[in-house]
């Protein structure tokens, strides 16, 4: 029972204190007067009266009435009902300003005479009670009103009286009837619970004001303290509102301050920090303006205020869509229903009482849904005395997969709930609807989520039951209390409430409370019972089922890999723990870790070997980086036993345990954890002692782990409470005790655990742990390197931490610090005894220091250990010759941008990063190693570029795996399209990283390009730079000094000295001495006299030597088969040939960079040419280069003119010249020399025809579009047009500006525009030539193509039979530029965000194919030119690069010899080497280059051939890698061929003229041609199966860009054995790699293979169809144990059977289809496409016989490449008795027969030489007895003899009958058959 008020109050209107101008109240009168003890008396009620100030008004208000609540000291709340009304004042004091009615105040006038209108101040009735029963309260001061106002004859003081000692229940739901003594009657119904809140409407109003989402934000905000300020004009809706949002949080309690209505007077409380909800009247809207942090709720406007600063957190969805649809039903039914056709009428929302209960409903649901399960989660630490309760929140929120929520998390922090823990967690009490509904409805929620109808049914119930609550009885009595009369309050003579007689009142209640004492105690048994738990929280899970899917097989994974690391399967552990990794972001499979571990304890111990133990670790490192501080999942807690278990032997005596290497993770240094697992661990410990108590035998602990359902401790604890208060004193103190000393023992457990976890490995370094904020630099290697050398790298650590002379001390002072701070928290909460606690204290320093000395021995120890078993490292295979520079450096290859070799949109599994060595030999940059990734892990990585390719290296930093720091690396770029990007292992010292910068870069650029590795291979590096190396033939070696002694003094003048040098006329020089020459002040010594510049026909002996290299070069056979003469012609100078060799260039004089013979035309004398060649840059003049043999046409190159010679060459003829000036007449012999050029063309006779290119017909030139760019194109317009249209043959090319004057007639675009427009589609829109009739013979004789810049302001001259094109070319620059881009596009450096568009994007900025595309336009162009019969001089820039691009293409284009192998390298040696292509300088390969870069013009070259290639398949006899390997090795420097800038320089070096036999090693070859016919004799990786060429076609490729395709040479890589272009080192390794595979019979055996794109050398692993069959006809033969053929000759047997089977047949069968070379139509890009094997066919056949298997070590000369049969000496053959020696010989037939190699067997025994057809012939085709023999000698070759071969191979056999004539494949060969057949001859 309670009384229904403790005070009655009567406040007024205070008069004394008015000077400040705001009034303020005063208590008239209270009674009691005196406190009541167990309630004293509220202070500050007059405030709460009155809340917006105490005021006078002029007229009288009607009364007030609302209810102020009051928060005791005790945060009780005092009820306040306040009832206003108001009085006259007596007006007799005039010092009264009273505030007029507006409330504004005046200002005060002592002096004013005029007295205002009676005032009326309010007076308040006040009833303070601790119950809310607000309309009660509303009657009775009522009822005390209308007795005071109406004059009733009742004796207020009895009614006062009356109220203050009237008693009702609080709770019960019972029904109580009250009378005050005047006639009235009211009736008192309490609630049935009083943990419920009783709301009457308020909640349904406060929906009703703001709506749902504005109440919902109040809502949350609330309950995440936040503060909340309610606005209204009424003070009764702001005490509801208040009332109402405590009643939505139920059954969470508001515990901050709570102030429904504010006065005025303490405003101030609003800037308090912490949270609040108080009501303000709207009047002080202005000043809560300035809350920045507060939600200000305006009740009367309906709007709620969240100011930016503040952060509400929402309901965590589906709840906050689920609870707001749920409010619209309660609130809107007829939302559902508005848009039906036809609504049901019935539908309308409940009563306002109603639907208030149904919103509580909603809310109630809403909790029981947030903190369903929250009982499994409760820890209860002591039962008795009293119960201590702790709520596990990591746990809760982790289980209900939450722990991301925002929300959640706050309210289980708030203090609200910590409330609710402490009154809901006890486990035995009353329980209310929250407590069911949270245990038994749950399941039922979930099954209805969705359901609309069913929800609702369900919010109805439960609204029900809470009306109930409040209203248990209908509302039948009759209250009976009397109002006062209408508007009484407005009665002019009202007299003041009368003062009250406090004997009568205070006698009252005397005697109710005497009356109170003698009756007997009402005691309200409560019923108390167990507290239902509800299901656990495991099922809530549901929702992200997907998640759990395909868990299923992750766990079985984990359960494998640690049966397999247990069981000692290390490899397939190995295998597994990637995927084990990856599972651990996955908590199930965290938990089965710790499951699975437990499995592998035995009695608390598990001892490991060091691998076992590795994993271990680094599985629980992996299980605990995920892990929050919070341990939501309970993960470090369930490895915390664990961590003490597993354990390693260092040493006799000296045990190494996991926790040491896992004890850098946040966790451990959360003090909650250790919280949470310390109750957790005590709890399970209580119940152990309560389940003995009961004797339940110990069967019973084991099923709380077993399947049974075992009782909770709440349970456990529920009962002992229900028996507590029958157990005797004893037993109840036996009881406390032995708890008391579980906690404790357990507190000194938890001391030592928390040592092992802080307490690091290493004490002496003094690591402040991680929450210091000092991130330690030992954890790394502490955690995820795990052998736990936290010595490795905690020795740089005490430098860094700053605190050098750490003492081991003050680590064990922190540690005694955290673990004294855990356990004073966690004892006093848990109730430990003082003393013991002060023990532990004493204690905890103790177990520290122990610790630490244990950890001291451990910790030397591990030091001891081996480190970490890193990946051996791989040695690379090396070239013969090729040395190691610098060991192996262990580094990462990390990803760049291409995403096939990370697995990236290939899939895959990613082969990098990868972790093995650097390598740095004297060739090239080598990884290799294995990927990290462990599914790969057998694999290896090989990636390597040669060192002279490297373009760009830059130090970067990289984070070369996921579980380490940030190292340094390198990014090593190479001009092979290769990038490395590595990062240093930490083992590497960074100045090793130095070094090796340092060394690649001296090789990278040597001084000189005898530094290059085509130099030093095969010696060794430290003698790298000995530039006598001893030649084997001196005399050579002398003369080439001499020739470049001579060469360089008459360069050397010539260069040197500011004039003009201009050599002596002829005649000049046949006197023995030279004349002074008066403009040069030079006087040519007489030594050089006869050896430079004599005529030609007294050569020297040592000249002829000379002469006779030159003639072997390349150049001179090339132009002895297109007929431009041959040397002995031009000795003698027979007069028919129009052109001659002229040998002016010998001795490098006239121009350095040139070959030293040279084609000219036969009427230019030698001195003349000397002439010219100053005009020219670089002294290049014009030299023939290719004839074409149809149109005799010829082509010619030079360099671009000089300015001087451009002006005088097109100087129009008749301008006044005085005299004939040194340029007039070199410009005449210029024209002279061009003259005789055209001259010695064949149609040269139509002397009057004009021959210029403006004859074109106009059908061709429309096509073009009209000057199409006009800007690029230089051309004239016709001068005039006749009627009849005839074009005047007059049409020149104009300069730029002529262009201006384009008329619409027919315009010669053609030629120019597709010279000068960057891309201008020709006639047809492919951009291929328009048919050849287009050039009409109306033609210039030869065209000059010249840089447009060049031949600005020249004037064409009518009467020259030339013309100049000019056109616009791209120099070398741009060419850089272009290529540095196409590199990025191709091998970009770091993976960009959308790999196609980048690519394609970057592509195109590089500009790479529309270079191309030019050089092909212009190529095509003058193929056009040549074939129509005009000649073209090529004349660009220096005439060295672009020049010799066009020149080369034009070559390739025009004669399909040049699509030969042996072709193609005429080209190659003949244009760009002879003639001077700068390979050194363009390829930067020296120190002087480094700062000019690379520019890849040959690359552009090859390129350019390449996609010429592609369009025509049929028409090369080489391969696309045959393109490859020259663009791969150019640049290697690996032979020599490539090197230097000129012939003059290699002739310098001694390079150019070394004698066939003088080879130093055989295996170092020299010259990459040698190279190529090696390799393409033993294998067909450089054939073209598709050859089938056309006689004499010449090709016109397209060229615009969307004809051209990138070339994969740029984007493909073969990581298993990286670059496949040196040969040695990618043989035989497919072998190698099955066989360990062939022995593990366990496995299926299958013939599949799979092949990874950019792992994989595709061609050799899936090679083609013909490679294929090649191999496999080598390996029967070598089964049949004869010696295979050669794969030419069997191929071209195919090709001829092939033909002659497509002739009997009449017509093609598919398989003759490809053989057969008459395929005209469709030859461009046929669809046949074979695939295009990337290193040939797999033919292992290794260069050097010495690794072939089998050769014999006794046959042939050591090095020298032996005979095909030595090799196979040793096979037993059918008749080998009569084979004494054998091999394959050429033999020349007969009269006019072509040479034939055949098989020749020498056969002692018959004394015969016979000869078959091939190897496997049995059939002799011939014999030559050798009794017939003459003679044997060196013979010559004739007339068809192979040319590939040595002259020095051939020999003839003199018989009586014939000669016959030999040809052995080398010099060695032709010896030892001579040798064989003499000694044969000498037996007989």
């Amino acid at each position: 029972m309670a009384r229904l008020a403790d005070y009655f109050v009567l406040v007024g209107y205070d008069p004394g204190k008015r000077g400040s101008g705001d009034g303020q109240g005063q208590i008239l009168q209270r009674f009691p007067e005196k406190d009541w003890e167990d309630n004293p008396f509220p202070q500050g009620i007059e405030l709460f009266c009155q809340p917006s100030g105490w005021q006078l008004f002029t007229e009288r208000n009607p009364p007030t009435f609302f209810v102020a609540v009051l928060t005791d000291i005790n945060s009780e709340r005092h009820y306040c009902a306040c009832f206003t009304f108001w009085e006259a004042v007596e007006s007799a004091q005039p010092q009264s300003h009273p505030r007029n009615g507006e409330g504004e105040e005046e200002e005060e006038e002592p002096s004013s005479p005029v007295q205002p209108a009676q005032l009326f101040a309010p007076k308040s009735l006040v009833l303070v009670s601790r119950l809310d029963h607000a309309e009660v309260f509303r009657n009775s001061l009522g009822l005390i009103y209308t007795i005071y106002v109406d004059g009733l004859s009742v004796s207020l003081e009895n009614v006062i009286g009356n109220l203050l000692t009237c008693t009702i229940p609080i709770t019960g739901g019972a029904q109580r009837t009250i009378s005050l003594g005047a006639g009235d009657r009211q009736v008192i119904q309490t609630p049935i619970s009083d943990s419920l809140p009783v709301s009457s409407c308020s909640v349904a109003l406060l929906f009703r004001q703001l709506g749902i989402t504005n109440v919902l934000y109040l809502f949350c905000a609330a309950l995440t303290e936040h503060k909340i300020l309610f606005l209204s004009s009424s003070y009764q809706r702001l005490t509801d509102a208040c009332r109402a949002l405590l009643a939505l949080m139920f059954p969470l309690k508001y515990s901050f301050t709570y102030v429904p209505i504010l006065p005025a007077q303490l405003l101030e409380v609003l800037s308090t920090p912490t949270p609040f909800i108080i009501g303000v009247h709207s009047i002080f809207q202005s000043e809560t303006q300035e809350l920045l942090d507060v939600v200000i709720a305006d009740l009367d406007g309906g709007t709620v205020n969240v100011p930016e600063c503040v952060h509400i957190s929402l309901l965590p969805e589906p709840l906050l869509q689920q609870t707001r649809e749920a409010l619209s039903m309660v609130l809107d039914p007829e939302l559902e229903v508005a848009d039906l056709a036809f609504p049901p009428s019935t539908i309308s929302a409940s009563s306002l009482k109603m639907q208030d209960k149904e919103i509580r409903a909603v809310f109630l649901r809403l909790f029981a849904q947030l903190l369903q399960g929250y009982r499994c989660c409760l820890h209860i630490i002591r039962i008795h005395p009293e119960p201590v309760i702790r709520f596990h929140k990591a746990a809760f929120l982790g289980q209900r997969g939450l722990t991301e929520d925002d929300f959640l998390t706050k309210v289980l922090e708030g203090m609200a709930f910590a409330g609710f823990v402490t009154e809901r967690g006890a486990p035995y009490r009353s329980i209310d609807l929250f407590d069911e509904l949270v245990a038994y409805e749950v399941k039922r929620m979930r099954a209805e989520e969705g359901n609309k109808q069913k929800i609702l049914r369900h919010i109805k119930e439960l609204a029900e039951k809470l009306y109930k609550n409040e209203n248990p009885y209908p509302a039948v009595t009759m209250h009976k209390v009397q109002k006062p009369t209408e508007g009484c309050h407005l009665r002019l003579h009202q007299k003041p409430f009368p003062r009250l007689d406090e004997g009568t009142v205070q006698w009252i209640i005397d005697q109710a409370t005497a009356k109170l004492q003698t009756a007997p105690p009402a005691v309200k048994a409560e019923k108390k019972c167990m507290v239902p738990s509800g299901p656990p929280i495991a099922a809530i899970m549901e929702r992200n089922g997907n998640a759990l899917a395909n868990s299923a097989r992750r766990l079985e994974v984990v359960r494998n890999c640690i049966s397999y690391v247990f069981e000692n399967k290390m490899l397939e552990a190995k295998k597994l723990f990637p995927a084990v990794l990856r599972a651990m972001k996955g908590r199930a499979a965290r938990h089965c870790l710790t499951q699975e571990l437990n499995l592998h304890v035995q009695q608390n111990r598990a001892v490991l070997d060091h691998q076992q133990f590795d994993f271990v670790i680094r599985m629980m490192n992996c299980c605990l980086q995920d892990c929050t501080a919070m341990d939501e999942h309970g993960i470090a807690a369930a490895l915390l036993p664990l961590v003490t278990a597993f354990c390693r032997k260092l040493s006799p005596g000296i045990t190494q345990f996991a926790y040491s290497c896992v004890q850098e993770h946040v966790v451990w240094t959360n003090i909650q954890f250790w919280e949470a697992m310390f109750y957790c661990d005590v709890q399970n410990h209580i119940r152990a002692l309560y389940l003995d108590n009961n004797e339940e035998n110990h069967a019973d602990e084991e099923s709380a782990e077993g399947p049974q359902k075992a009782k909770s401790a709440l349970e456990i604890a529920s009962e002992q409470l229900r028996l507590w208060p029958t157990m005797s004193r004893e037993k109840q103190q036996e009881l406390i005790q032995k708890e008391e000393s579980t906690v404790f023992s357990q507190a000194i457990h938890y001391a030592n655990r928390m040592s092992y976890l802080l307490l690091p490995l290493d004490t002496s370094k003094n690591r402040l742990l991680r929450s210091s904020g000092l991130g330690d630099v030992e954890s790394v290697s502490n955690s995820f390197v795990t052998n736990s050398i936290a010595g490795s790298v905690a020795e740089s650590y005490d430098t860094e931490s700053g605190f050098e002379d750490a003492e081991s001390s003050d680590v064990a002072n922190y540690v005694v610090r955290f673990i004294n701070r855990f356990v004073d928290k966690v004892c006093t909460e848990s109730g430990v005894t003082n003393e013991h606690l002060k023990g532990l204290h004493v204690m905890i320093p103790d177990i520290v220091q122990m610790h630490i000395e244990t950890l001291d021995a451990v910790h030397r120890e591990s030091k001891r250990l081996p480190p970490i078993q890193k990946p051996k490292l791989l040695r690379p295979n090396l070239l013969v010759g090729e040395e190691c520079v610098m060991e192996g450096l262990r580094v990462y290859l990390m990803p760049d941008g291409r995403e096939e070799a990370a697995g990236g949109n290939i899939g895959g599994p990613p082969l990098l990063p990868a972790e093995g060595a650097i390598f740095l030999t004297t060739y090239r940059i080598i990884f290799k190693g294995t990927p990290t990734d462990p599914l790969v892990g057998e694999q290896v990585v090989i990636r390597s570029f040669p060192i002279a390719s490297l373009t760009k290296e830059k130090k970067i930093n990289v984070q070369a795996q996921v579980d380490q720091f940030i190292q340094e690396g390198l990014q090593l770029r190479s001009c092979t399209f290769q990038l490395l990007k590595i990062a240093f292992d930490e083992e590497v010292a960074s100045d090793s990283a130095e070094i090796f910068r340092k060394h690649l870069h001296k090789l990278r650029y040597p001084q000189h390009v005898r530094g290059t590795f085509a130099f030093t291979v095969g010696q060794s590096p430290k003698q790298a730079m000995q530039p006598k190396a001893k030649e084997k033939n001196p005399s050579l070696r002398t003369l080439s000094k001499n020739l470049v002694k001579n060469a360089k003094k008459t360069i050397g003048r010539q260069y040197v000295t500011r004039k003009k040098y201009t050599p002596p006329t002829w005649e000049q020089r046949s006197s023995q001495h030279f004349p002074e020459d008066n403009e040069d002040e030079i006087s040519v010594s007489e030594e050089m006299d006869r050896s430079t510049l004599t005529p030609t026909t007294t050569i020297r002996p040592s000249d002829k030597m000379t002469i006779n290299h030159l003639v072997e070069r390349a150049c001179c056979r090339d132009y002895q088969r297109l007929g431009l003469g041959t040397l002995s012609s031009s000795l003698t100078r027979s007069k028919n040939e129009p052109f001659r060799i002229s040998t002016v260039n010998r001795m490098y004089a006239i121009c350095r960079s040139y070959p030293g013979l040279l084609i000219v035309p036969q009427s230019i004398q030698d001195n003349t040419i000397q002439r010219i060649s100053r005009c020219y840059r670089q002294n290049r003049f014009p030299v023939v280069c290719w004839r074409n043999s149809r149109t005799k046409a010829v082509l010619l190159r030079s360099g671009g003119l000089h300015g001087k010679g451009v002006v005088g060459l097109f100087k129009s003829q008749n301008a006044p010249t005085a005299g004939p000036s040194q340029t007039d007449s070199t410009s005449l012999e210029q024209e002279k020399y061009l003259q005789a050029v055209i001259n010695s063309m064949p149609h040269y006779a139509d002397a009057g025809g004009r021959n210029t290119l403006s004859g074109f017909t106009s059908a061709h030139m429309s096509s073009a579009g009209l000057a199409h760019r006009a800007r690029v194109i230089t051309l004239s317009t016709p001068k005039c047009v006749s009627p009849k249209g005839r074009e005047t043959p007059r049409g020149k090319w104009g300069s730029i500006r002529a262009s201006g004057r384009v008329s619409s007639y027919a315009l010669n675009v053609e030629i120019g525009s597709r010279l000068a427009g960057k891309d201008l589609l020709g006639a047809q829109h492919n951009g291929t030539p328009a048919e050849a009739s287009f050039l009409r013979q109306h033609r210039a004789s030869l065209y000059i193509i010249g840089d447009k810049s060049q031949l600005k302001g020249v004037k064409p001259d009518p009467l020259q039979h030339w013309e100049v094109v000019p056109i616009e070319v791209f120099d070398v620059r741009q060419v850089k530029a272009s290529f540095k881009k196409l590199m990025k596009a191709c091998v970009p450096g770091c993976p960009s965000t959308d790999p196609s568009v980048a690519y394609l994007r970057s592509l195109e900025e590089s500009e790479w194919l529309s270079q191309i595309h030019k050089i092909l336009q212009i190529s095509v162009l003058v193929v056009e030119l040549l074939d129509t019969g005009s000649s073209v001089l090529v004349s660009l820039e220096d005439g060295w690069d672009i020049t010799t691009q066009v020149v080369s293409l034009v070559q390739l284009l025009s004669d399909p010899y040049y699509r030969t192998l042996e072709g193609f390298r005429l080209l190659v040696e003949k244009e760009w080497l002879s003639f001077g292509h700068r390979f050194s300088h363009r390829g930067a390969q020296t120190l002087a280059g480094q700062s000019s870069g690379f520019a890849p013009i040959f690359l552009q070259f090859l390129d350019c051939v390449h996609q010429i290639h592609l369009q025509f398949p049929m028409e090369f006899e080489f391969s696309q890698y045959y393109l490859k390997f020259l663009s791969y090795h150019y640049i290697s420097n690996r032979f020599r061929t490539f090197l230097l800038d000129s012939d003059y320089e290699r002739i310098e070096l001694g390079l150019l003229y070394e004698e066939k036999g003088e080879r130093k090693s055989q295996q170092v070859y020299k010259s990459i041609w040698d190279y190529i016919d090696r390799l393409n004799k033993r294998a067909p990786i450089f054939f073209n199966y598709m050859y089938a060429p056309e006689d004499g076609e010449v090709l016109r490729p397209y060229s615009n860009i969307s004809n051209l395709k990138v070339w994969d040479y740029y984007t493909e890589e073969t990581l298993s054995e990286g670059p496949s272009y040196d040969w040695e080192l990618t043989q035989g390794q497919p072998e190698h790699v099955e066989e360990p595979d062939r022995q593990d019979a366990g496995a299926p055996q299958t013939k599949r293979k799979i092949i990874w794109p950019c792992y994989d050398n595709r061609g050799r692993v899936e090679p083609d169809a013909i490679s294929k069959l090649l191999e496999e006809l080598h390996n029967l033969e070598m089964e049949l144990g004869q010696v295979p053929e050669r794969w030419k000759d069997t191929w071209d047997k195919v090709k001829a059977s092939q033909r002659t089977e497509a002739r009997q047949e009449g017509s093609r069968t598919p398989s003759s289809l490809l053989m057969s070379s008459g395929l005209s139509h469709h030859r461009r890009s046929l669809g046949v496409y074979l695939q295009e094997s990337g290193v040939g066919s797999t033919l292992n056949l290794s260069l050097d016989s010495d690794t072939s298997s089998t050769s014999t070590p006794s046959s042939g000369k050591q090095g020298g490449r032996r005979s095909t049969s030595t090799l196979y000496s040793q096979f037993q053959m059918s008749e080998s008795e009569n084979r004494s020696y054998e091999g394959s010989l050429y033999k020349k037939g007969a009269f006019m027969k072509p040479w034939k190699p055949r098989w020749f067997v020498l056969d002692k025994t018959k004394h015969q030489l016979r000869y078959y057809d091939s190897r496997m012939d049995t059939e002799c085709k011939g014999v030559i007895d050798l009794a017939e023999v003459e003679s044997i000698t060196p013979g010559t070759p004739t007339m068809g003899a192979p040319k590939t071969v040595d002259e020095k191979a051939f020999f003839d056999l003199k018989t009586t009958k014939r000669v016959y004539n030999f040809c052995a494949q080398d010099v060695q060969l032709a010896q030892q058959w001579i040798d064989r057949i003499q000694s044969c001859l000498s037996d007989a």
